[in-house]
């Protein structure tokens, strides 16, 4: 993260992100191939007070006119938009256009069907947060196999 860079994160997502150390991530996508985002990994933790649990922080990058395809995360997801606009959206629930500042949640369960960049001219920029199953890819296709 850039020193200086400022981020209005509530009380209890600034000590979640604090117990975090930095560290590598093995696996970033199960299919990186099909995504044109720039992945960044901040850090990675294995949380010992939840057994098989890991938390990992993201910086994502999408490019100008950047279009998810449907995938999962099977994690808690707490995205933060430092950047840009986006709009975001999970199966059964109505999209919502978030711009720098807002966030978004997604539960293991969620489908993330849209997912783009707002701009045609601009990169966005989020913050992803997750709380995973340990040495498992954090984007899975949207139906499990």
């Amino acid at each position: 993260m850039r020193n200086g860079t400022r981020i209005g994160f509530a009380p209890t997502i600034v000590a979640l992100v604090a117990v975090l150390t930095t560290g590598s991530t093995r696996h970033l996508y199960a299919d990186q191939e099909h995504s044109d985002a720039k992945v960044s990994p901040l850090m990675q933790k294995a949380l010992p007070e939840l057994p098989g649990k890991e938390g990992l922080l993201l910086m994502v990058e999408h490019p100008p006119g950047h279009v998810d395809v449907p995938h999962r995360h099977d994690a808690y997801v707490f995205v933060y938009v430092l950047e840009g606009s986006v709009e975001m959206g999970v199966a059964g629930g109505k999209p919502v256009i978030l711009k720098q500042g807002d966030t978004f949640y997604e539960n293991p369960m969620d489908v993330h069907s849209v997912g783009r960049n707002m701009s045609k001219t601009k990169a966005a920029k989020l913050l992803v947060f997750f709380v995973k199953n340990q040495n498992t890819p954090p984007v899975l296709p949207a139906t499990k196999s």
